[in-house]
């Protein structure tokens, strides 16, 4: 490429990362794509097993870059463990657990490269919703100015001086949301994001997470709730017992004129019996 044309794609770039930092979606440009795998998320061979039980077993998948992924599988199938072994919560007996073709404790500056929200109450009740995430932006040694952008993002401006014990669910889950994001990472890990989000929250989180895709960004989220998944994700990937048994790419359905909840059904219900 011409110095000038390499230059002139630069400057527009940059402006294009300019006029989005406000919304607190945009990756850190700092962190770049070095790295010799270009899937944002390898799973290899993945198993684990707890004291005689396999909860996951030969587990492999990959994503890129740009698109968003549904995880499903009834309860008991795998899916919060292999979420937490992508995380390095847990270690798996064998296989891999990769980002960016790297185990997630060997990440430098992790928090800027992968945002994970996982189903819990880590929250202290007496933290205001601002405090919390200072601790996290601390801990991660990241811009103080990030704090105020992810509360903007998720639209908790209005709550942030209120304390989180007041908080309701979806305004919990707005407020994990903002934590994940607090790095402007390339990946998004969401272990049931959409609990007690009203309906126009639930709309929020699909134009949230579109948003991010389309900025490049990778979004991994398990769900059970099959209706939001379908308008939200690119693809599924359906696992039973520990096993992919399916990936359902959503285009294909709906070109077919079946829904996601009938291809899960048919799929968990076979591996069941």
């Amino acid at each position: 490429m011409p110095a000038e044309s390499h230059a002139q794609s630069a400057s527009a770039a940059a402006s294009r990362n300019s006029a989005r930092a406000h919304d607190g979606l945009t990756f850190n440009a700092a962190t770049g794509r070095s790295d010799e795998s270009s899937d944002a998320v390898g799973v290899r061979s993945l198993s684990k097993r707890f004291r005689g039980t396999t909860a996951v077993d030969d587990l492999s998948f990959s994503l890129r870059p740009g698109t968003i992924t549904g995880f499903l599988g009834p309860n008991g199938a795998g899916k919060s463990t292999t979420l937490r072994l992508l995380l390095g919560l847990s270690e798996p007996t064998s296989g891999q657990a990769l980002l960016f073709g790297h185990r997630y404790r060997d990440l430098e500056q992790p928090a800027r490269r992968v945002g994970a929200l996982l189903e819990s109450g880590d929250y202290h009740p007496a933290r205001t919703g601002r405090d919390h995430l200072r601790v996290l932006q601390i801990a991660a040694n990241l811009p103080a100015a990030r704090v105020e952008a992810v509360l903007e993002a998720v639209e908790l401006e209005h709550a942030a001086d209120q304390k989180v014990g007041t908080y309701s669910l979806g305004m919990r889950q707005r407020l994990g949301l903002a934590g994940a994001l607090l790095g402007q990472p390339e990946v998004l890990i969401l272990d049931e994001p959409s609990n007690g989000l009203d309906p126009a929250g639930v709309q929020w989180l699909r134009s949230t997470l579109r948003a991010f895709a389309d900025e490049g960004g990778t979004v991994l989220v398990s769900s059970h709730a099959l209706a939001d998944v379908a308008e939200t994700v690119d693809e599924a990937l359906v696992i039973a017992g520990g096993r992919l048994v399916a990936t359902i790419r959503i285009a294909d359905l709906t070109a077919e004129g079946r829904t996601l909840e009938e291809a899960y059904l048919r799929l968990t219900t076979k591996e069941a019996a």
